[in-house]
């Protein structure tokens, strides 16, 4: 079982305003250069977490109707999918530590693949509405699919609670029941083109977007942020695999570091085939790079990678870590804690009597409380009051992170 504990880092915290700071202190220590010339942050090795956030198995003493479900829509497979395996462990193991602690409500979890594909979202969309006992959804993880299918949502009022979808654009459709459990790239944009400039100092960016409505909002975002620095741009597509033709313009500009806004599927080869043809600067990628996979597919390359990205670092809350590492056999990835997070809200308020899609949606509406993450409460448009960013790079063939950066 997860137990409350506060992990002390730069400075002890007792309230998420003061976590934030302490953390960004910790990241504010500095870098150096190397001797290649790059600058090298610190990693970060303790969070601080709010004394009193809420967890899955509140009071143990809650009773709910039989057959109540929560869903999780999103991908299970296709080539991001760890992205989406990342957040369906972290509902997982929510659940898990609720049902454990409250034998007199017993909450069901069902998934439903989207593949990550809009084109294909729809359908598995479609059916989880469909099925009554499902009162509450965590998902879906990517921009693209979440616009696809948020009016299907609405039209039958089930409220979902994205950990991982970042188009600013999402919370401009009117929608009641979309609810971001993070910041969006209206926030990550400006840190990335912050921590581009002045942390790792470079004078000279490239950004490269894919063709999804992430990356394309990503990318519009830190381009009008970078101003002056930015010293070129270019487009690749989803299923992409030779880059050369790009990585040839960026050779040419010599650029101190590359932003890369789209997916590791892609962002991955891409990075390989910069270093190959002799880029010598940082790479940067956002949420959607920061995985492993990305390390996997991309081999020693990977070595000159930094990640922005709205998401704390859980494998640095031991409790969570343990907890999360006996469920899953591997260490919690990106948006872990989120989904996390995430299902707590829906599971805690199924405790309290909120048994109906209306009466839970309504619950998350009104929602004010911290989670292990961050604190929780949305204004009318389903978007976050506090959202923060982190920083991370790879580092012996890890990611590790390097603390707050905006």
């Amino acid at each position: 079982m997860l137990r409350k504990k506060v992990i002390t880092g730069a400075a002890v915290a007792a309230a998420v305003a003061l976590f934030l700071a302490g953390c960004a202190n910790q990241a504010s220590t500095g870098g150096s250069t190397s001797s290649s010339g790059k600058v090298d942050i610190p990693a970060i090795t303790s969070v601080d977490t709010p004394k009193d956030a809420v967890l899955p198995a509140g009071d143990g003493k809650a009773t709910c109707p039989a057959g109540l479900t929560i869903g999780y829509v999103g991908a299970e497979t296709g080539p991001n999918a760890q992205l989406g395996i990342n957040i369906y462990n972290g509902v997982q193991l929510a659940i898990d530590q609720h049902n454990q602690a409250n034998s007199g409500c017993q909450v069901a979890f069902k998934k439903f693949d989207t593949e990550g594909d809009p084109n294909k979202a729809t359908g598995p969309v479609t059916q989880a509405v469909n099925e009554k006992d499902i009162i509450g959804v965590i998902g879906l993880p990517f921009s693209g699919e979440s616009k696809a299918t948020g009016n299907i949502f609405e039209q039958q009022g089930l409220v979902h609670i994205t950990p991982s979808a970042t188009n600013p654009d999402l919370t401009k459709n009117g929608w009641t029941t979309f609810f971001r459990g993070l910041g969006n790239d209206a926030v990550q944009g400006p840190a990335a083109a912050k921590f581009l400039t002045d942390k790792l100092e470079a004078k000279k960016v490239y950004l490269v977007q894919d063709d999804s409505d992430y990356g394309i909002g990503l990318a519009t975002t830190t381009s009008k942020a970078l101003g002056d620095a930015l010293v070129g741009t270019d487009k690749v597509t989803t299923g992409q695999k030779d880059f050369s033709a790009v990585v040839s313009k960026i050779i040419n500009a010599k650029p101190d570091a590359v932003y890369y806004s789209g997916y590791y599927a892609e962002g991955a080869p891409f990075d390989q085939q910069l270093v190959s043809k002799g880029f010598t600067g940082t790479f940067v990628g956002p949420d959607g790079v920061k995985d492993d996979q990305f390390i996997k597919l991309a081999g020693d390359a990977s070595n000159n990678a930094y990640f922005t990205c709205p998401c704390i670092p859980g494998e640095l809350i031991p409790d969570f870590e343990k907890d999360y590492k006996t469920l899953a056999s591997a260490e919690p990835g990106t948006y872990s804690i989120e989904g996390y997070d995430a299902a707590t809200v829906l599971l805690s308020g199924i405790d309290q009597g909120k048994t109906t899609r209306a009466d839970l949606k309504d619950f998350v509406k009104s929602y004010d409380k911290d989670g292990l993450s961050k604190h929780y409460k949305w204004d009318s448009t389903g978007e976050l009051q506090a959202p923060t960013v982190y920083g991370y790079k790879v580092e012996n063939g890890k990611i590790v992170p390097i603390g707050t950066i905006g």
